[in-house]
């Protein structure tokens, strides 16, 4: 097979993303510092959690950086790549999700990462995935635009068009909560399993990571300040709990994360600190909430 990537390179890499998203974020909060906790794993590697709580902007945000080793893979993911079985396997990866204060900025989740598995010494597969994706309770369209725009320049080195049509659409599809018939946002980009080439691969990964402060920061200054009251304030907390929903039912890697034994408290971070649900509950027609409903659904935000 084609040579794997420079695994200590890909490390270095995101190490440091995670330092610089961090320090941006801080700035942008103003109020509340990111705390660190270092952890090992017991089979090997170990991880930086970090979160800020109850800052000036941001509820909760958390960004985790972790680089861990296995000497098998969990039964979810060896039954769907039957040719791993057996072999040894080690992650690396950044990532994260922000829960503003503000029900006018929407909550935001990012995650870039490579793996590489191992059989008597031998690499026999590898692969980089990632992405990001917005999730709104009041959506704005130029938020929208700007966060597509970001999204198809960033591919544009590596397939343009075709590239960004392609990965917006898995992003769609995989934030799609199917007992609720909708998406979890407005989406953004998602790929996973890419080994077409060490060199331009590992390229977009650091386009995507690197194109996460591009696409969120915006926003940030345009909707932190924007005045709310309870009303809105019960709405997010409402809509926080399909992102629960999410990511207890349906994403990968906290199923991934779990079944391999990983830290419980960074995989679960992603979660708000608070959510709720309410039996039955229907918007007010011609409502700011009964708006949300129609962002729920894929489309070509840049047509």
């Amino acid at each position: 097979m084609q040579h794997s990537p420079d695994f200590d390179a890909v490390r270095a890499y995101l190490s440091d993303l995670q330092d610089r998203i961090c320090a941006a974020i801080e700035s942008a909060d103003g109020g509340a510092r990111f705390r660190e906790d270092v952890w090992q794993r017991a089979e090997g590697g170990g991880g930086r959690t970090r979160v800020l709580r109850e800052g000036a902007v941001f509820e909760q945000a958390g960004i985790g950086f972790s680089d861990v080793i296995g000497s098998a893979l969990p039964p979810s993911a060896s039954a769907a790549r039957p040719e791993l079985a057996g072999a040894s396997w080690r992650a690396v990866g950044v990532s994260l999700v922000f829960h503003p204060r503000n029900p006018y900025l929407p909550t935001t989740h990012a995650n870039v990462r490579h793996f590489c598995a191992q059989r008597d010494g031998q690499t026999v597969a590898w692969w980089f995935g990632g992405g990001f994706d917005l999730t709104p309770f009041y959506p704005f369209d130029a938020d929208v635009l700007h966060w597509h725009r970001v999204a198809r320049a960033l591919c544009e080195p590596f397939g343009g068009q075709a590239r960004y049509d392609a990965h917006k659409r898995w992003c769609d599809e995989y934030f799609f909560l199917k007992h609720r018939d909708e998406t979890r946002g407005v989406g953004g980009l998602f790929f996973d399993d890419l080994h077409d080439d060490a060199e331009a691969d590992f390229g977009y990964l650091r386009a995507v990571g690197d194109g996460f402060l591009d696409a969120y920061l915006p926003l940030v200054e345009r909707r932190k300040a924007t005045p709310f009251g309870e009303r809105e304030r019960q709405f997010q907390l409402y809509r926080r709990g399909r992102y629960v929903e999410f990511n207890l039912v349906y994403d990968r890697g906290t199923l991934f994360g779990l079944q391999s034994g990983g830290r419980s408290e960074s995989i679960l971070m992603s979660l708000p600190p608070l959510a709720r649900w309410e039996y039955g509950y229907a918007a007010e027609a011609g409502s700011p909430e009964a708006r949300l409903a129609g962002y729920l659904r894929p489309r070509d935000w840049l047509a």
